[in-house]
Parts: structure tokens; sequence; C-alpha cells
């Protein structure tokens, strides 16, 4: 029991770490700067030492501001830091760490909700999905569905003819469904409902979640952009004809999806045929 706090704890310190290293790129996208090279103030310019970089803790202990400049730190920061900490911890308490397998989709997934919370973030604040994050983690998400992880047989369970094997072809499927769906969107509005971004993004939630879990990420999307817009119309922060991005309704969406997904279905199922 002991041992199994220790390595949960050790899960979530590195998934704060990484939180303060997808802040840095989130950061460097905004400014179009390399990643190379220390992380710094993005104030002064000061550069950071080891005590300015505990994630969460530094942030708390300077009380939110900068040690040099004393400008207000922006509450981002340990936001990131904590969800994706909260996120890793979750998925891999949700994934069994027995086989070969289960490590390996471990990090596949690490790395995907890694490049879901950059994009969360960016396309919140700056209204566009970054094609640097979202383009690689199409391209691996595809690979990793091509060799077939999930049975680690490689190329040796093709069993539909032309090399197409039935799990790829759930995954592609749900890849074309849902990108097909958002398609028909941005055309029929003219980008006025749905960024051409979000056609893209779309790509990479349906080879993530494959067939039924897509559509309960696109509902659970649909669902909360109708709450949250509602409530913002109704404080006055936003018309009925403004922009709202598009992208972190959908990402939340597929994070439920992605967790929880079979449940959702189940309880859905069972109350459909008991009504």
């Amino acid at each position: 029991m002991f041992i199994e706090f220790l390595v949960y704890f050790f899960v979530f310190i590195f998934g704060l770490c990484a939180g303060s290293f997808l802040n840095c790129v989130i950061y460097r996208l905004e400014q179009k700067k390399s990643l190379k090279g220390r992380s710094f103030c993005p104030h002064c310019k000061h550069k950071l030492f080891w005590q300015d970089l505990f994630p969460v803790f530094s942030f708390l202990f300077l009380k939110g501001k900068c040690r040099y400049c004393h400008k207000k730190i922006s509450i981002q920061y340990p936001l990131v830091e904590l969800a994706t900490a909260i996120l890793f911890l979750i998925i891999f308490i949700a994934t069994p760490q027995y086989t070969i397998y289960n490590i390996l989709n471990t990090i596949f997934l690490f790395y995907i909700a890694s490049s879901l919370i950059i994009i969360f973030v960016y396309d919140l604040k700056h209204y566009i999905i970054p094609d640097k994050i979202l383009f690689p983690a199409i391209v691996i998400a595809f690979l990793y569905r091509i060799f077939d992880f999930g049975n680690l047989k490689l190329f040796g369970i093709w069993d539909l003819g032309f090399g197409i094997s039935a799990p790829l072809l759930n995954y592609v499927s749900a890849a074309i469904i849902a990108s097909v769906f958002f398609l028909a969107i941005f055309l029929v509005s003219r980008g006025r409902w749905m960024g051409f971004g979000d056609v893209k993004l779309a790509v990479l939630i349906g080879l993530l979640l494959g067939l039924p879990n897509v559509l309960t990420a696109l509902f659970l999307a649909f669902f909360f952009g109708a709450i949250i817009g509602i409530i913002l119309m109704v404080f006055e922060k936003k018309k009925l004809k403004s922009e709202i991005p598009f992208g972190p309704f959908l990402i939340a969406g597929t994070f439920i999806a992605m967790l929880w997904g079979s449940q959702i279905i189940d309880w859905y199922l069972r109350l459909f045929l008991i009504t």
C-alpha cells in the first residue's frame, strides 16, 4: 500500500513537472521562440533559477509574483501544472501497468494528453489551434494505431484484407466521421460557426477514441459549449453572435470520453432501454 502511494506520488510530481514544461511550450509558441535556453520571467526577462521553478510551490511561495520585478504571474501556470498532474495520475490509475502494452499505452496517452492541454490553453487564449502541436500528435496517433500496440503483434492481426485491420478501421472511421461532420459545419457556415482548426482536431480525437467513444466526445463538447455559452450570455460576457473557441470544449469532451466513455455509453443505453 505504501509503495503504491509512492508510485502515485511520483506520477503526480512527474505530472507537475510536465505541466511546467507545457507552460513553457505555450509561452514560446505565443512568442514564436525556440524551446532552447533557460526559462525566464515573461515580464522582465530575468532568467529563473532552480528556486523559482518548483511547479505550483514557487507560485504559492512567491504569492503569484516574479521574484525579481514583482509583477503578477498568470494563474495559468499553476492551473496547467495541477491539471496535467491530476490528468496524468488518473490516466496512470486507469491503465494497469502489468504488461509492455500497458506501459506503452500510458506513455502514448501522456503524450496525447500533453498535446491536448497545450491546444486547450492556446485556443482558449488566441482562438487558434497550433499546427505545430496538432500535426505531430496526429501522425503519432496514426502510427500507434497502424502498428496496433494494443495487441503487440504489429502487423500480425490483419484480417480484413488489403493490409487493413479491424481496430485500425475503427479508429480511421472515427477520424473520418468526426472530421467530415465538422467540415460540413465549417463549409455551411463559411467558417462562422466552426474554425478549420476544429476539423483537423477532430482527426486526432477520432484516432484517439475510435468508435463509439468519439460520438460521446462530440455530444459532450456541444453540451458543454451550449451550457457555457448560455452562462456567458446571461452574465453579458458574450453576445449571441460572439466568437467562442470550440476547441476547449472538444478537448474536455475528449478527456471525459477517453476515461469514462464506456461507462457513459452503458449508462445511456440502460437509461434508453428502461425508458
